[in-house]
């Protein structure tokens, strides 16, 4: 029978399942022996592992610091931040530090280290606190960045993260936390380089990630209706990024569409429009959506800065050249969490 899990629950079994592999793996960070855990995602596993999770001060550039030396010492250290803005203050640690070490020592030195971002819009946090910033992590060689839109690859790709000799920022969108899918008991890995195809199809590409994926799907139920036939790819990895899918999946249907997760100026949408434009003869129809602004406190406004549901049919039909159909209305409030998502708050 397949187990279905939380996705909160599948990344709290990634940690504990790697612990028990390899007990040189150590988790820290702010808050990971609380009550509520992090979102549950730490939830009581410094109760089964005292001597390998560490709740940390408000000092991010200094454990980090400490996080680093660990991993030179054939540790292989997991720091957790529960926003991803509190890992700014820590920035040089990992800009100048930890993701050129391995370069700087002639290949000699590997920085195995994983970095949880936890990033998600909402609830009326603001500018401050509702940002992805996945392209700035991207930006800096030496680094990996992968962001899972389910349970299944949250598992998977933790796993790998965790063993893999380089450092692996880890972005978690907290709407994701309580979205469920089929996820094994088992010890597995799920590829750090590796786009996934979702559902094929012939009219349009759409390539999405992490939560705005689950938007996305949202959009090709209701074109599904229009017999519009949409080839839907879940990025994943952002760095390295799958190149050869996006290619061939633009060379296919000819229209892409980039449903971006965070901003789109100067963002992940922006250079999947440089790999397709550089790699493809072709003309190819290209538009990208995404967070339109900095995310305001107030819910009247926020409404208009992220890409949903109705957002994403719009684009569609444009590209598709259908402009007199009826797009259904926003069921719910954009700053609000989906029906079926029920917490953490």
């Amino acid at each position: 029978m397949k187990r279905s899990l939380f996705f909160f629950n599948s990344i709290r079994e990634a940690i504990e399942i790697s612990i028990k592999k390899d007990k040189k793996v150590i988790l820290m960070g702010l808050g990971v022996d609380d009550p509520k855990g992090v979102f549950g995602t730490t939830l009581n596993i410094h109760k089964k592992y005292k001597k390998n999770v560490f709740d940390m001060p408000t000092a991010e550039n200094a454990f980090t610091g400490i996080a680093l030396g660990l991993s030179l010492s054939k540790f292989k250290p997991i720091i957790v931040h529960q926003r991803v803005e509190f890992s700014l203050l820590s920035i040089e640690q990992i800009f100048n530090q930890i993701s050129k070490w391995f370069y700087m020592s002639a290949g000699k030195a590997n920085v195995p280290m994983v970095i949880r971002l936890i990033i998600g819009k909402g609830w009326g946090q603001g500018p401050q606190h509702s940002q992805s910033l996945e392209s700035i992590f991207a930006h800096i060689p030496g680094l990996k960045v992968v962001s899972p839109s389910n349970a299944y690859d949250a598992k998977g790709m933790l796993i790998s993260s965790i063993f893999d000799p380089d450092p692996v920022i880890f972005f978690e969108h907290r709407w994701l936390h309580n979205t469920k899918s089929f996820v094994p008991k088992k010890f597995y890995k799920v590829p750090l380089n590796k786009a996934k195809i979702i559902k094929k199809g012939s009219d349009l590409t759409i390539i999405s990630f992490s939560y705005a994926l689950l938007e996305s799907l949202k959009a090709i139920n209701f074109l599904k209706k229009m017999n519009i036939n949409v080839e839907l790819i879940d990025l994943r990895c952002l760095r390295p990024i799958d190149t050869k899918t996006i290619i061939n999946s633009a060379k296919k249907t000819k229209k892409v569409l980039v449903v971006d997760n965070g901003m789109t100026t100067y963002g992940i949408s922006a250079e999947i429009s440089a790999i397709i434009n550089e790699n493809i003869a072709s003309k190819i129809k290209f538009r990208r959506i995404g967070v339109t602004n900095p995310v305001p406190s107030t819910v009247a406004l926020a409404k208009y800065c992220y890409p949903e549901e109705d957002v994403i049919i719009k684009e569609v039909l444009n590209l598709l050249n259908f402009n007199k159909i009826k797009i259904p209305k926003r069921i719910i409030n954009a700053d609000q969490p989906d029906p079926n998502f029920v917490g953490p708050f």
